[in-house]
């Protein structure tokens, strides 16, 4: 979807696309899939990949991520992550690589998805008092993390807008004789199967109503429309570290 929405795009060139090491796709022509010539390899080779670059556009695994840092920076390429799982530690890493190039990091680059997160931060703050929250997300059966990241974002957002640390009030499942629920906590709930491209709702669970705010993507390709929002975003920073947020006026 990336590579497609690339091409697509009027203002954007490809120069490169980059794959994990030992995957089959390394060495074919990267428009292959929709039939296209584009003259571009598919390759394992970070410096050949992104030599002629301005932005590199990263949705992988945190170890791949952080792999891109030094050579992103020798070659003075901007970074666009979409890659989730991130440990503190690896997110002070980010942190650090962005005094030396421009980043945006996000747990989710769709649009829609960013104002949810500027929804839910105004209904936390409503409704603060009387109402347990809940966090329910739903992916396809070979997401390898749970809860997802833009889901945890979502728990970010609702403790930060009530004065709450989540790593404090974050409960991710319940099984047994749990007791009566704490009010004070947010509850996470994670399916997994088929083909779901991402669902995530966040329940707000008062005595006499309920009110859902829901986002459901049926394709990846906001995701994609989203990085080139951001890489647009970048093109007169030189350095610092920026989410979709900060793309979107929504700070």
């Amino acid at each position: 979807m990336l590579v497609e929405s690339i091409l697509n795009h009027a203002e954007a060139t490809l120069v490169g696309v980059l794959d994990r090491t030992g995957s089959p796709l390394v060495g074919q022509d990267a428009g292959a899939f929709i039939g296209r010539e584009t003259g571009i390899r598919i390759t394992d080779d970070v410096d050949l990949a992104l030599a002629h670059a301005d932005y590199l556009i990263d949705f992988t695994r945190p170890e791949a991520t952080l792999a891109y840092l030094e050579p992103a920076r020798r070659y003075g390429v901007k970074l666009i992550v979409g890659t989730t799982g991130f440990s503190e530690a690896q997110k002070a890493e980010l942190l650090s690589a962005s005094q030396a190039t421009a980043m945006v990091v996000a747990a989710n680059m769709s649009v829609g998805v960013n104002v949810t997160f500027k929804l839910l931060d105004m209904a936390a703050r409503l409704l603060a008092t009387g109402y347990d929250i809940e966090v329910i997300e739903a992916h396809h059966r070979h997401k390898v993390d749970a809860p997802s990241g833009t889901a945890l974002k979502i728990g970010e957002v609702l403790a930060d807008a009530l004065g709450r640390d989540l790593n404090q009030c974050a409960v991710y499942g319940r099984e047994g004789i749990t007791g009566e629920r704490d009010p004070s906590t947010i509850g996470f709930s994670t399916i997994r199967g088929g083909d779901i491209v991402g669902d995530h709702t966040v329940l707000f669970a008062g005595m006499g109503e309920r009110i859902e705010i829901s986002h459901k993507s049926s394709s990846r390709v906001g995701y994609a429309q989203g990085a080139l929002r951001a890489a647009h975003f970048l093109a007169d920073k030189e350095v610092g570290l920026f989410d979709m947020q900060d793309v979107l006026g929504l700070r």
